[in-house]
């Protein structure tokens, strides 16, 4: 298939068409403060859609995306300011600490059998009470300068730093499902788990891996939102995490990743997360109200969800999935 048939053309296409359309009506969303703030957001939306994407592929769901990573940001301001741990250090252990509680996640729902959507509704609100409990609400603002100042760090002139740790995640991630043994084994267990076990792949521990790579993701995207404030907030991500929600599913819903599991398109997501941050971005500046953005964004997922069926079922009269 070549690529101007593809999904992913389909969806560059629309971010330059409503990129151009803002442009010519407002003046302000083409000037470059503009533009270095559009980046920056829709650099932590495509991590929030990429752990998001690591779960969807195994067809299952993280509601927990927005606590997990709350409280990885959390505990790493509390390992800068209070225990004087060097940031990098910090950062790394708040990377892992997200793992571990997507770890907790996998291993809840391996071990009960339940529905992803069952454990991680109850574990996002589980995780953000105890950050709030231990933290007493408190943020943690003595943050080291070189950590602030990444956040706002403008590569030439215009696009915010924080769009090439994407990038470079995003590469990592094409790494994983495209050339190593343990990206193949979760898109064959999120493929036909039956016949994957059959097949000598451990089904359960892949799922414990991909809900542990979807903690370190959110993890990463709750980092970024540090970068960018200075600081560490436990409303970073709203009540309970739930305002990452939607921009998790959006990106790899409109990407192209099948709800159902199986299928992966990283640039999919990629571009579908930027195409969410640059519709909102614009209506903003339009003056549209917050009500009406988070109605058409949630009708766009709706739709997104009809597509998704509507592909699967393509794909399944073709005898293709």
């Amino acid at each position: 298939m070549r690529f101007y048939q593809t999904n992913e053309f389909g969806l560059f296409a629309l971010i330059i068409l409503f990129g151009a359309f803002f442009a010519l009506a407002t003046p302000g969303f083409a000037s470059v403060f503009n533009v270095f703030s559009l980046t920056r957001i829709m650099s932590i939306d495509i991590m929030i859609g990429f752990s998001m994407m690591v779960v969807i592929v195994t067809g299952g769901l993280n509601l927990a995306v927005g606590a997990i990573g709350v409280s990885a940001a959390m505990a790493c301001g509390w390992l800068i300011e209070a225990a004087g741990v060097p940031y990098p250090v910090a950062i790394l252990l708040a990377l892992a600490f997200g793992a571990f509680l997507g770890a907790i996640n996998g291993i809840l729902i391996v071990r009960s059998g339940l529905h992803s959507f069952i454990i991680t509704l109850a574990t996002m609100s589980i995780f953000f009470g105890l950050m709030i409990y231990l933290t007493h609400a408190q943020a943690f603002r003595v943050i080291v300068p070189e950590f602030a100042q990444f956040g706002k760090l403008r590569l030439f002139g215009t696009v915010s730093a924080l769009l090439i740790v994407s990038c470079i995640f995003a590469i990592a991630l094409y790494v994983l499902y495209r050339f190593t043994p343990l990206g193949r084994q979760m898109l064959a267990a999120g493929a036909n788990a039956a016949a994957s076990e059959l097949s000598g792949i451990r089904v359960d521990r892949t799922y414990i891996i991909c809900h542990a790579l979807s903690g370190a993701l959110a993890g990463a995207a709750a980092l970024m939102v540090v970068a960018r404030n200075g600081a560490a907030i436990p409303s970073m991500a709203g009540h309970l995490g739930q305002d990452w929600l939607l921009p998790a599913f959006l990106g790899p819903v409109l990407g192209g990743t099948l709800l159902m599991g199986g299928r992966v398109s990283l640039l999919g997501t990629f571009l579908g997360s930027a195409l969410v941050t640059t519709l909102t971005n614009g209506l903003l500046q339009l003056r549209v109200g917050e009500f009406w953005i988070q109605a058409m964004l949630g009708a766009i997922l709706l739709f997104a969800v009809l597509l998704d069926l509507a592909r699967r079922s393509y794909l399944q009269r073709r005898g293709i999935y």
